[in-house]
C-alpha cells in the first residue's frame, strides 16, 4: 500500500492507468516531481527534457522498446499510485525480490545531491 511505505525513484509500483480507470498498469518510478526527465530516445542528437509537476510521478517500463508509459502519456498524478511492488510471484520459478533500478535511466534531481 502506498499509505505504508513512501514511494521513492527506482521503485515499481501498481497505478490505474491514466487512459482506464478499470486498467491498472506495473511501471517503475524514474522520477518525482520537481525532476528533470530525458523524454528522447538514447540514439536522438538533441535530447529534450521536461519537469515532473507538483503532485506527479514519472513512470516508465523497464522494456523500453515496447513499453507504454509516461514517454507517451506524461506525468502520472501520484493519487493513481495504488501500491508498490515488493515480490515477484509468478511465473513460480521466478519468484523472489525485484531486479535492481535501471539507475542509468533515473535522472537525480538537485535536492537528492543536498540531501548527502
Amino acid at each position: 500500500s502506498r499509505h505504508l511505505c513512501r514511494i521513492e525513484k527506482g521503485d515499481i509500483v501498481i497505478a490505474k492507468s491514466p487512459f482506464d480507470p478499470n486498467m491498472n498498469i506495473c511501471k517503475r518510478v524514474i522520477g518525482m516531481e520537481g525532476d528533470k526527465i530525458c523524454t528522447s530516445a538514447p540514439s536522438d542528437l538533441f535530447k529534450t527534457h521536461t519537469y515532473v509537476p507538483k503532485g506527479h510521478v514519472w513512470l516508465e517500463g523497464d522494456n523500453l522498446k515496447n513499453s507504454s508509459d509516461s514517454r507517451s502519456y506524461g506525468p502520472v498524478p501520484y493519487a493513481l499510485i495504488r501500491g508498490r511492488v515488493c515480490l515477484k510471484l509468478w511465473p513460480p520459478h521466478g519468484f523472489g525480490t525485484l531486479s535492481e533500478s535501471p539507475t542509468k535511466r533515473i535522472i537525480k534531481s538537485q535536492s537528492d545531491s543536498h540531501s548527502d
